[in-house]
């Protein structure tokens, strides 16, 4: 004897579930074991019907009377605790119109029905075509391209007429039935892309050719689904590239810009972050996010020129700021050179970007400790960072730039003639920037010594094709998974240039003309396919930080979804995204909070 139990939705069986009575269920009245696998079914699939409206049948007709019986045991009392959990209405269903889960426990006898057992084969046609393909490779003018010279004496063969090398079927290079198998093998629903070992173990239970495992690695690396979704294990290409060391100080210098901090009582929302590259002094200056970019020169030429003289350079990211006309004229008018970054690779502004972190650091600390708004401490804060030993130079930034640290009341030197007067002045400070040129080419060969162990080395010529990385993260609650299901890589895409010894120019298509085609080689990767993406570029949008996003179209309609303790509205949203389900339910809240152009 057991319990048994059936799962349906509009009409159609979901899932079955039965079990064996336990010693002392088989003690149990009937009733109890009809109550019993009303229970065994709630529990089993509570996930299903917890907080959903739902109705059981059974075909005990006394259990529709259970809610208002007014005798109940324990084990019943217990058991109505937790049909209360549920919202679920207990019906009577006659025992012959129970056809479903009396197929669990129930079969027929007699003779009303007779029942016939069928036997059916089913044999696959690549065996009769590999069959076939045998017995021309075999032929003496086809034995040299099938490499089987030699191993033609060792073949042997089965009952059905197949040819086999050490229990393995033999797959000729002819008819085609390699390149068949690897597809199936490949991208068929039963294997979905496996890697090429994972591929080749599978195959050589069953099949033999030779260098069968360089095929199915090459096979592999060539299939362009692969390289569009597929991660990647093993180092990052390209090798560290690090910037030249300047001859003077503030003759070269980096800037980046801090963003969204909290907003003081001055309308500060920004710190504008300025570096010498050789000396490591910097500016801190607060600003406005929308600060004009006429005051922003402003800003520049009465913080930065009018202190340390025009620089012939400055390293940069690709900041909206950085890249307008008005910016690169000044720049061009006052004769510095811009070097912007290539396209989402911050590691090349790496000063500016550490810099920020420690900026960030000092102003945590001292609104915890003193209290106020971030940019009262910020010029005591440049004046900490400029007068605090630098472990690249190994000296204080200050003592750098003046020759000496600044007094402060842990360190408070005496003015005079010994500090400030003296011919040998010009000399120290000649000696002091050749030193610290020194510890910089020291301290970048042994970065780049360190880095290079992390990285490999990959070269592209023109004309070869490579994917694109992008970060399928950003810009979407579909699912609730934000597009975590995009591709990895776009492409493939020609290479038409490159840039320097690290970057490559990309041709890309009309609809990347806001991504910008220079790339570092840490973002390509290499493309041997012939076939074109698997994926139209019309049904993706990269957005202007490499990041794939999809995009909902309208709303649908909505409807009110009942929970436990509350009512939440979900809204039935189109998606612009062409393959696989674009249509979803998603909370009214968080499409209001994302997109609320939608209800306008």
């Amino acid at each position: 004897m057991g319990l048994g139990c059936v799962l349906m939705q509009r009409g159609k069986v979901i899932a079955y579930a039965s079990r064996q009575l336990k010693d002392h269920e088989k003690n149990y009245p009937t009733h109890d074991l009809e109550l019993a696998a009303v229970v065994f079914a709630l529990k089993l699939w509570r996930h299903y019907l917890y907080g959903t409206k739902c109705t059981l049948f059974t075909d005990h007709k006394s259990l529709k009377y259970i809610f208002n019986q007014k005798e109940l045991n324990m084990r019943q009392r217990r058991w109505l605790e937790l049909l209360k959990d549920y919202d679920c209405d207990l019906l009577y269903h006659p025992g012959k119109a129970n056809v479903v889960a009396d197929a669990l426990s129930r079969r027929s006898h007699g003779d009303g029905v007779k029942m016939s057992l069928a036997r059916i084969d089913v044999v696959s046609s690549l065996l009769e075509s590999v069959k076939a393909s045998q017995e021309e490779a075999l032929k003496e003018e086809n034995l040299k391209d099938e490499v089987m010279v030699k191993q033609r004496e060792l073949l042997t063969e089965d009952g059905r007429g197949l040819k086999l090398f050490q229990g393995r079927i033999w797959v000729p290079k002819l008819g085609g039935n390699r390149e068949l198998l690897l597809e199936e093998v490949h991208k068929s629903k039963y294997s979905i892309h496996p890697g090429s070992t994972k591929m080749y173990r599978d195959l050589k239970i069953v099949y033999w050719w030779p260098v069968m495992k360089l095929d199915v690695a090459s096979y592999v690396e060539k299939c362009v689904t692969c390289l569009q979704v597929k991660a990647e294990h093993q180092r990052p290409y390209g090798s560290l590239q690090p910037l030249s060391i300047p001859e003077w100080k503030w003759d070269n210098i980096t800037m980046d810009f801090v963003t969204k901090l909290p907003k003081t009582l001055r309308g500060h929302d920004t710190i504008w972050v300025i570096v010498d590259r050789l000396t490591k002094s910097a500016h801190f200056l607060a600003m406005r996010e929308t600060l004009p970019m006429e005051k922003l020169a402003k800003l520049y030429i009465d913080e930065v020129i009018s202190r340390h003289g025009v620089p012939q350079s400055i390293v940069s990211d690709r900041d909206s700021r950085f890249t307008s006309n008005f910016w690169a004229s000044l720049q061009k008018e006052l004769g510095t050179r811009l070097n912007l970054s290539t396209a989402y690779h911050p590691q090349t502004d790496g000063q500016s970007e550490r810099t920020i972190q420690t900026l960030e650091d000092m102003l945590r600390s001292c609104v915890i400790d003193f209290g106020g708004s971030w940019d009262s401490h910020l010029p005591l804060v440049e004046f900490a960072y400029n007068n605090s030993y630098h472990s690249s130079i190994e000296m204080a930034p200050f003592e750098a730039l003046y020759g000496r640290k600044c007094r402060t009341p842990v360190c408070w030197l005496e003015a005079g003639e010994k500090q400030f007067a003296g011919p040998e002045v010009v000399q120290e400070t000649a000696d002091k920037v050749k030193e610290i040129r020194e510890r910089l080419k020291a301290v970048q060969d042994r970065q780049k010594s360190y880095a290079d162990n992390k990285r490999r080395p990959i070269e592209f010529q023109v004309g070869d094709r490579a994917m694109l990385k992008v970060s399928p993260w950003k810009g979407i609650i579909r699912f609730g998974k934000r597009g975590k299901l995009s591709p990895r890589f776009l492409g493939p895409f020609i290479i038409l240039e490159k840039i320097g010894l690290q970057a490559y120019r990309l041709d890309l298509p009309p609809e990347m003309d806001g991504i910008h085609p220079t790339f570092h080689v840490c973002y390509l990767r290499k493309c041997l396919a012939k076939e074109e993406s698997v994926i139209p570029l019309s049904e993706i949008r990269v957005d202007n930080g490499n990041r794939c996003v999809e995009e909902p179209e309208w709303i649908l309609e909505s409807k009110v979804k009942k929970l436990r303790h509350k009512d939440m509205v979900m809204v039935k949203v189109q998606w612009k995204h062409h393959r696989g389900a674009n249509i979803t339910w998603e909370s009214e809240d968080d499409m209001k909070k994302r997109y609320p152009h939608l209800f306008v």
